[in-house]
């Protein structure tokens, strides 16, 4: 398989920020100062549960403070909102994470992601003892990760041992009526949920559930109602980096939340949950690595949630090979019958929506999933929308990484994006060819295919009569009376054989050179409708029915041609009725053969 563009960008980020040192790992729980500081991990995971990884993503680590809106949720779903507005309010605080920040009077916690706010969320979980309380807690977040968790006992331990500040946050709840019960009771809980093992992978995962409505990429498992994540992340938003909340908004633009083991989850509504794992903190308790890293992937991949896209659940509208729907290049026999082997060796995807970083993310694993079989692909731009920046430079990684396994792209597109040009000129690399509408983007792929599988021999420049595809079946004598009927004319590059609004008086068997069919538009503007080759046949339809021409015929190089006159096929009815018969089978399996072209085009479309 070849490699992911994805994955290629996320070790150039490692790499790039791995000599980051900043900060220091925290102290104020004595197993948390031995975390090793070089530890390193970063992890994406979409909505449909692909992960992207680098680093230290499956070393365990403490979920601490990371576990404040999961508890969160859980009391939201166990007690309703209202009960538990009466306990924890939703406002930020402006402190740092332990701070003992209570409304006046009432002595409400701010928020829940606080310490005092998530103290009060634990002690709102529902269940019948204190162990099933926590058993609950437990299983939610064994839910979200989608696999069992369990508390590092040694953490907990520390966490009950020195948690002073902690314990006097809990005992003025207590006071102000906020905790209903024993306070150490519900301390002890949320010292062991702050003590639960997780891994850079756990946590990503945590954040695409999110990011998923709550429902678990990879399991399936409903881990938390749509209407209670849309809670949560409202309050990660404004709250779940502490003191440093705002400058997070405007700089990343996901809802968030850290822990002082080291770990950052961050959340992309709809679209995709970030972890990165690193030990040393800032001022605020925030993983230096980590704000940096999520900073990054912000500016590079467009990923702030106030970039409103015209998104698609799929960013793949429709695709299909060119063995399905072939380009209007008619083909000759025996490239015709290859096309047919090989077509599926091309593949074409009409992409829709906005292409930021997640539709990008998918239309790339599909491409890169499906290298091994393709020697070219075909991007159809047209429907798509904003093509930015950051979904641009992805494309081109894709072109070198397909190029490194043998496969050609090249893209479809009217001008609208202009950033892919840009990126395109400015990034050398292989021929990347840019079309203005599908259908020359299909021959090249065709061309491409049959360059390498069919030999100068097997694709003749000129036919003569008795090889043409309208006088198939006939004797010699039939064939020697149509030569003496036909008239030879000649053609040279551009000269227009047949014009729309003509009558219809000729029927042309191609012998050499090509010819292209149009289609005039009312702008002026011509529309290819097929490219014909020697043995193909053009303007009988119109002779049959009568009718006045509505395309045009030119040629595309030096054409020849045996023309019959209408006339002259209309007098073998009485003068050799056979002949007209086999001309007249022979124009209709043509005809039938464009039906079914074109009913298999429109099944691969759909």
């Amino acid at each position: 398989m070849a490699r992911s563009p994805v994955q290629d960008y996320l070790e150039r980020l490692h790499a790039e920020f791995f000599d980051l040192r900043d900060g220091a790992v925290a102290d104020y729980i004595p197993p948390l100062a031995t975390a090793d500081p070089e530890r390193f991990g970063i992890c994406i995971a979409t909505t449909d549960g692909h992960v992207y990884e680098i680093g230290d993503t499956r070393v365990p680590f403490t979920i601490q403070s990371m576990s404040k809106p999961f508890t969160y949720g859980l009391a939201l779903a166990d007690r309703g909102r209202v009960e538990v507005m009466d306990k924890v309010g939703v406002e930020p605080s402006g402190d740092a994470f332990n701070s003992i920040s209570l409304a006046p009077g009432t002595g409400r916690p701010r928020n829940p992601m606080i310490n005092a706010g998530a103290i009060t969320a634990a002690s709102l979980v529902a269940g019948a003892t204190s162990e099933e309380r926590f058993a609950r807690v437990l299983a939610a977040y064994s839910r979200y990760a989608g696999r069992p968790l369990e508390v590092d006992e040694a953490v907990y331990i520390s966490e009950h041992d020195t948690g002073h500040r902690n314990r006097a946050i809990g005992h003025m709840l207590r006071s102000f009526d906020v905790l209903e019960e024993d306070p150490e009771t519900v301390l002890d809980r949320y010292f062991r949920q702050c003590s639960v093992l997780v891994d850079c992978r756990d946590v990503a995962l945590m954040a695409a559930t999110l990011a998923n409505g709550g429902q678990q990429p990879r399991t399936g498992e409903r881990a938390l109602a749509p209407e209670l994540v849309d809670r949560v992340l409202s309050v990660m938003t404004t709250c779940g980096m502490y003191d440093g909340a705002g400058a997070w908004v405007e700089g990343v633009g996901m809802p968030a939340k850290s822990g002082v083991a080291g770990g950052i989850l961050a959340v992309l509504p709809g679209e995709l949950g970030v972890a990165v794992f690193s030990p040393r903190l800032d001022e605020h308790g925030n993983s230096v690595r980590g704000v940096a890293v999520c900073r990054r992937l912000s500016d590079d991949l467009s990923l702030h949630f106030l970039h409103a896209t015209r998104s698609h659940r799929s960013a793949i509208r429709a695709s299909y090979t060119v063995a399905q729907v072939p380009s209007r290049r008619r083909r000759a026999p025996a490239e015709r019958d290859l096309l047919a082997q090989i077509g599926t060796r091309a593949e074409v995807l009409e992409l829709q929506g906005d292409l930021l970083f997640a539709g990008m993310e998918a239309v790339m694993r599909r491409v890169v999933g499906d290298a091994e079989a393709l020697d070219v692909v075909v991007l159809d731009l047209r429907g798509a929308g904003e093509v930015d920046a950051s979904a641009a430079s992805l494309l081109v990684d894709l072109r070198d990484v397909l190029a490194e396994s043998g496969v050609r792209l090249s893209f479809v597109e009217k001008g609208d994006h202009p950033d892919l040009v840009r990126t395109l000129a400015s990034r050398p690399g292989p021929e990347c060819p840019l079309f203005g509408d599908l259908d020359s983007a299909s021959e090249w792929a065709e061309n491409v295919l049959l360059a390498e599988r069919l030999s100068p021999h097997q694709r003749p420049a000129a036919i003569a009569l008795a090889d043409h595809h309208l006088v198939a079946g006939l004797d010699e004598a039939r064939l020697g009376r149509l030569e003496r009927l036909v008239d030879r004319r000649h053609h040279g590059a551009g000269d227009v054989i047949m014009r729309a609004g003509d009558p219809a008086r000729e029927i042309y068997l191609l012998l050499a050179g090509e010819v292209s069919i149009r289609l005039p538009l009312p702008s002026g503007a011509r529309r290819r409708i097929a490219t014909l080759t020697p043995g193909m046949s053009f303007g009988e339809l119109a002779v049959l029915g009568h009718e006045v021409r509505a395309v045009e015929a030119v040629a595309d190089d030096e054409v020849e041609l045996a023309v019959l006159e209408a006339d002259a096929f209309d007098a073998l009815h009485a003068d050799d009725p056979g002949l007209q018969a086999a001309l007249l089978r022979n124009m209709l399996a043509g005809a039938y053969e464009l039906v079914a072209r074109a009913t298999a085009e429109a099944t691969a479309r759909a």
